[in-house]
Order: structure tokens, then sequence, then C-alpha cells
């Protein structure tokens, strides 16, 4: 398992930052973390597309979940309607911890590739590497990127913030009797996402090192800048799909068709 992670995981990235720090300006280890961050995330690319569309999508949802929580009292069978309507719109509500679960190994890569302070052996590289002539750990002269950085870790859990608040859906409070565990659980999911993990991350960014605070706010960054895009995209796609009367929205035609149904029986 050892051997499978690091050819996977730890010698990839550890070959990767020597050979960025070989060609970008004055051997700056802090621009290669950036630019070994966009690399990353353009690898995942289509991954964290697909996670992010599914995000959006849940949130553009919440009005229809409000309404089936309207018409339908009974807990199952909000339950019920709740994923036909995540099924039919192929929706997956827990995409959001993808995205980190996803980045897990590639942050404990990165930790070890840093632990032993940047102790770039030649036995560890890769044939076509060179080892770099010089090595800068000043990030443009200020941060040193094998040191603990108070401000990078901040930076990290905010741009996590950022990044929650803008992807999770918004919920409006619910009476005991509305209530589900479904719906209780989302709740508490999003909390956790918005401020739990936020602090959580900034922790453990100051505990390990700048460079791994670096990548975390770069990584926050590029997918902030990703979901607004996709975000615009999905929400001109709904204007455009309701101007057009043709609506994307699967489970209003059930939700009316059931109140249909309701108003039969009351005049039978």
């Amino acid at each position: 398992m050892i051997a499978l992670w690091n050819t996977i995981f730890y010698e990839p990235l550890y070959n990767a930052l020597v050979f960025l720090i070989t060609i970008v300006p004055w051997a700056d280890v802090g621009i290669a973390v950036i630019l070994l961050t966009i690399v990353v995330k353009l690898i995942l690319f289509p991954l964290s597309q697909k996670s992010i569309k599914s995000q959006a999508k849940v949130k553009s949802l919440e009005p229809e979940i409000q309404k089936i929580k309207e018409i339908y009292k009974d807990k199952q069978e909000q339950s019920k309607k709740t994923m036909e309507l995540y099924k039919a719109n192929k929706t997956n509500p827990f995409a959001g911890c993808l995205l980190i679960l996803i980045q897990l190994p590639i942050i404990i890569a990165l930790y070890l590739v840093f632990m032993k302070g940047l102790d770039f052996g030649v036995e560890k590289l890769y044939p076509f590497i060179h080892f770099p002539p010089k090595i800068n750990m000043e990030f443009l002269g200020i941060i040193n990127m094998q040191e603990k950085s108070l401000f990078l870790a901040i930076l990290a859990g905010l741009s996590q913030f950022i990044h929650a608040k803008i992807s999770s859906p918004k919920t409006k409070p619910t009476e005991n009797k509305n209530k589900t565990f479904q719906g209780e659980l989302m709740k508490s999911m999003n909390l956790q996402m918005k401020y739990v993990l936020p602090i959580f991350i900034a922790f453990i960014a100051y505990r390990i090192s700048a460079a791994v605070a670096l990548y975390w706010t770069v990584s926050n960054i590029f997918t902030i800048i990703q979901e607004l895009i996709v975000r615009r995209r999905i929400d001109k796609d709904i204007l455009n799909s309701q101007n057009n009367q043709n609506p994307i929205i699967y489970t209003k035609v059930v939700v009316s068709e059931n109140k249909n149904l309701n108003t039969g029986d009351q005049n039978k």
C-alpha cells in the first residue's frame, strides 16, 4: 500500500514541485506551489466540474423542495418525492463533500513533501527531472514556505468559508411538524460545511506549513471562480427554459398532478 501511495500521489507531486522550482522566477517555492495547485486543479477539473454542477442544481431546486414540504405532510412521502426530484435532475445532494474527499490524498501527499523540510533527494526524482541548483523558500521574499503562516492559514479558512457560502443552498426555517430527518441532516451538513470546516482547515493549514496553506487558498479561489461561472450558466439555462415555457424541473408536474388528485378526492 505504501509503495502504491508513493507511486500514485507522493512521487508525482514531489517531482512536479521540483520541476516547477527549476523553471519559476527566482526558484521561488511559493510560486511553484501556486503553479502546482493550478495543474492539480486542471487535472481534477472534470470531477470538480461535475460536483459543482450538482451543487448548483441542488441550490436551484430548493424552491421545489419547499413546495414538496408544503404539499406532502407525510415525512416518508416528503423524502421519497425529494429523492425523486434529485434523481430526475441527476443531482447528488452530498456532492459538495466530493471536492474535499478528492483533495485529501493530495493534501496528505503535500504534507509529506514538506514535512521533511523539502529535502529534495536525488533518489526520489524521476530520471528526466533534474535537481534544482537553487531553492528559495521565501515566497516573494516575505513568507517562509517551510514555517507556519497565520496569514495564509486565515486566508485558507476565509476562502473555504466564501466557497461554502456561495455553494450552500438557502434554506427557510421550518416548523417542528415539518421537520424531516433528511432535512435536518442537510441543514446540519450545510452548517458544518459553512462554519466548522473553514475553522478546521485554517487550524490544519497553520499546523502543517505555509506551503499547504497556500495550496489550499489557491485551490479554493480556483474553485470559487469555477463555481461562479458554472452557476451563472445554470441560472441562464433555467431562465431561458422559463421564458420558453419549457420547465426543466419535472417535479413541478408531479406536484401539480398531485394537487389535482387531491382536489378531485375532495370533490368526491
